[in-house]
């Protein structure tokens, strides 16, 4: 089986993939997933205009949200395109020789919604944080990729109910750092975590 854990980020998420079980995870790559354009930096924040402001044009913010969701499309689809060509099997749909299909998981801040935030500038960090992960998650079940969500916050006690061993599966994560190199922070850890859970 093959898992993807994604980090949900203002404009971006970390995604980690693991093949294997939740005896035997192994893991196979990490990257960053762009929800945002490079080019367009107010579409890494589409609900902020600068610092401490919200954007009041809602002709703007429309803007910019499609332009979050065609990112998400793309780089969701180059990265699910990236682990088809690494495997015989593919990872989009059913899979074949009785291969289970892609399952991802998204770590989050939170899952507040942004209509009960009174304060204008914390619910515009509700929105975007609301916008980067509903358009990941549409964007991978285009694919038929099934995500469970999980707050942060809760991901240790997820850990110790349904692995039971927290501190060796901490101990493993960190040891996935030195296989694939690169980057291995908290971000990444969480979306290794999430992917481990995701594994059956």
């Amino acid at each position: 089986m093959t898992a993807v854990g994604f980090r949900v980020k203002s404009g971006y998420a970390i995604a980690v993939v693991l093949d294997g079980s939740r005896q035997t995870p192994r893991p196979v790559a990490s990257r960053i997933v762009e929800l945002s354009d490079p080019g367009v930096a107010e579409t890494r924040q589409p609900y902020h205009d600068g610092f401490y402001k919200t954007e009041e044009d809602a002709h703007e913010i429309a803007r910019r949200v499609a332009i979050v969701k065609r990112c998400a499309r793309k780089s969701v689809a180059a990265l699910l395109e990236t682990l088809r060509l690494a495997r015989p099997e593919p990872v989009e749909g059913r899979a074949r020789s009785g291969q289970a299909a892609v399952r991802g998981a998204l770590v989050v801040g939170s899952l507040i919604d942004p209509a009960t935030v009174a304060n204008p500038h914390i619910r515009a960090h509700a929105q975007e944080g609301q916008l980067f992960r509903t358009v990941l998650e549409e964007s991978l079940a285009a694919h038929a990729v099934h995500c469970d969500v999980i707050v942060d916050k809760q991901l240790a006690s997820q850990v110790a109910k349904e692995l039971g061993r927290p501190a060796s599966v901490a101990r493993a994560v960190a040891s996935f750092g030195k296989t694939l190199g690169g980057r291995w922070r908290a971000e990444e850890k969480a979306a290794a975590t999430a992917a481990w859970l995701t594994l059956r």
